[in-house]
């Protein structure tokens, strides 16, 4: 921890290590507050909010500005997405071929609606166009690494000289209602059509800890975490040939695809100095999966600098205000009737809430928090991946400047 004036900067060993904190103090409000547990609250969403608007009150209060390095935060979303590559096989991929083509039309088709509604609000305040995009797709789909990319160019050629606070500021509300929206939807969706599981399938992100059969033993974690690393090392070959061509991607949609391609195509076969077969779809898998997704959110709201928004909130309010109802309405009558209306669709709305205004890890995290209360959704944890850590990155490369056109 450095002290720098009324600048406080949190190390990124203490910020990961308060983030499994933040992550503890998340599962006791869940416990403790039925509301939160009722509408299936993501747990690392709960303890980062309330650790964010802490760190605000204290900056009010004191003056002092509390700063994270989120290295390892961003180390966390790697080993989360190569969990969900090696889980995956050529047999679920083909499976949810038409799932998957169905939830990406719709998907890039509200982008454009996205956008468009930021743009129609942005007008109402007689600001520019460009500032309604920063309310759209760069900043909403997009998140903050779209929005930060962005945000620049966007200052620079239309001259909104707080693009980049508008952009942050976007995503950072966004993400709040994409963590609080997933949920509800669908426990309303299961409530309503009396939706379950038509099979009992193994979680991909958590454990059962009811389920003794599941018991992770010291050798189990060290293959799976052996494997992880295997992956993670083809992704990132993978991802320096790629830019090398000219083609930037997230590393940790490299190493999605490596998971991927090392599971279906590489012999079960083949011998392994462990002893064992490739961990795909094995309980140390799922728990290293849920760790890394539940560390990696906890630590990105604990880390909001709330204070920085009020100066924007009117425009801002309005902006989300509009974009929220849309979502809702774009899920309950248009992505789950289109995904088949049953349980698979009522996950696959979860994941879409987090999508649509959120980012990957937030679907991820509202998928998870309802498999693990009403029963793992496996082709959700295919398809919406795929769909939001993939195809919207590309898609949007494209909306964006074609819009600001």
């Amino acid at each position: 921890m450095e002290i720098d004036g009324n600048l406080i900067h949190i190390s990124s060993f203490f910020a990961f290590n308060l983030g499994i904190v933040v992550l503890f103090i998340g599962r006791r409000l869940t416990k403790q507050i039925n509301f939160l547990s009722h509408f299936n609250i993501p747990e690392p969403v709960s303890g980062g909010l309330l650790v964010s608007v802490l760190i605000a009150l204290v900056y009010a209060a004191s003056g002092y500005e509390i700063s994270f390095d989120l290295t390892s935060r961003d180390i966390l979303l790697v080993y989360f997405f190569t969990t969900i590559g090696i889980n995956a096989s050529l047999g679920d991929l083909l499976k949810g071929g038409k799932p998957l083509v169905i939830l990406l039309v719709i998907t890039i088709s509200y982008m454009f609606l996205q956008n468009f509604t930021g743009i129609g609000v942005a007008s109402l305040f007689d600001l520019p166009h460009s500032v309604g995009l920063l309310g759209g797709s760069v900043s909403l789909i997009g998140g903050h690494g779209t929005a930060i990319a962005w945000a620049p160019r966007i200052s620079e050629n239309f001259g909104v000289t707080n693009a980049m606070e508008i952009g942050i500021a976007c995503a950072t509300f966004g993400l709040i209602l994409a963590s609080l929206m997933g949920g509800p939807i669908a426990q309303f969706l299961i409530k309503r059509h009396n939706l379950s599981p038509s099979h009992d399938e193994p979680l991909d992100v958590g454990v059962d800890e009811s389920d003794d059969a599941q018991r992770i033993t010291a050798l189990g974690f060290l293959d799976a975490l052996l494997a992880l690393h295997a992956c993670m090392l083809v992704g990132f070959i993978l991802n320096e040939s790629l830019e090398a061509a000219g083609l930037q991607l997230p590393l940790f949609v490299t190493c999605l695809f490596a998971g991927i391609l090392i599971t279906n195509f590489v012999p079960k076969s083949l011998p392994r100095i462990t002893g064992t077969e490739w961990p795909a779809r094995q309980p140390a898998i799922a728990l290293i999966s849920e760790i890394a997704l539940g560390t990696f959110l906890a630590m990105s709201l604990m880390s909001m600098q709330l204070w920085t928004l009020i100066d924007l909130a009117g425009p801002i309010f309005a902006i989300l205000t509009a974009q929220f109802v849309i979502a809702v309405a774009v899920n309950l009558l248009i992505v789950f009737p289109a995904m088949g209306k049953n349980y698979d669709a009522a996950v696959v709305c979860a994941g879409f809430g987090g999508i649509s205004l959120g980012s990957t890890p937030t679907a991820m995290a509202n998928m998870s928090a309802v498999a693990q209360r009403y029963g793992n959704s496996h082709l959700a944890f295919i398809v919406v991946p795929l769909v939001c850590a993939f195809f919207i990155d590309i898609a949007n490369a494209f909306i964006i400047p074609w819009l600001l056109g």
